[in-house]
């Protein structure tokens, strides 16, 4: 059997995780999503957009394009945007080398996926690098617990088999630092807790060019 039919049980996993088991979350999550999203606006990155959740809170006006690297995810995406009645763009790729222009989108557009690129330095270059001058980036996203605190312990304790599990996901990322080191002009964003055993810390909000 190969790879085009069968995505194997670590993707598998993972792709009934995020359709499935998150709902929960999605659900917690909406009047937070509302909020932010609906600043967005223009030409529209999205990076890592799963099964396509994030496209009920983006306004029909925008022209949206998507990187996702898992191919099992595509359907989802596609099906999620013909009942939306959007017309969309949907590429194969990762965001550590996106293959668009400079300066070619007014936002970009992450949620829950710093903690799984390769080299998030290199995500976030690459998103400036994209982003037309005064374009933002907006995201939401789980981060490391303080340094020293019981979770930070666990977080560090479970990371290796958390990112076998979930597709690549570190449970102990320092997104923060690195989304405020990374070059943007100015850093908006707010700390919350989310309903989620070991990712609890989150932060949501935008970063400008």
């Amino acid at each position: 059997m190969t790879e085009k039919n069968h995505c194997g049980w670590g993707k598998c996993f993972f792709v009934w995780v995020m359709i499935y088991a998150m709902k929960p979350y999605e659900h917690w999550i909406v009047k937070r999503k509302r909020r932010l999203f609906k600043m967005v606006e223009g030409n529209v990155l999205e990076i890592g957009p799963g099964s396509g959740t994030n496209l009920i809170y983006l306004s029909k006006n925008i022209q949206w394009s998507g990187i996702e690297p898992n191919i099992f995810f595509h359907r989802y995406i596609i099906e999620k945007a013909n009942k939306l009645g959007r017309k969309i763009t949907l590429k194969m790729g990762r965001a550590e080398k996106l293959s668009l222009a400079d300066a070619s989108v007014d936002a970009v557009v992450g949620t829950l996926v710093l903690c799984s690129v390769s080299e998030i330095q290199s995500v976030l270059l690459e998103i400036i690098r994209v982003l037309k001058p005064g374009g933002r980036f907006y995201f939401i996203e789980h981060v490391a617990a303080p340094s020293g605190s019981w979770l930070s312990l666990l977080q560090s304790a479970v990371r290796p088999a958390w990112q076998y599990l979930f597709d690549g996901c570190q449970s102990n990322t320092r997104t923060l630092e690195e989304i405020k080191d990374a070059g943007f002009s100015k850093v908006i964003y707010e700390e919350f807790q989310a309903p989620i055993p070991v990712v609890s810390p989150h932060i949501s909000g935008f970063a400008e060019k």
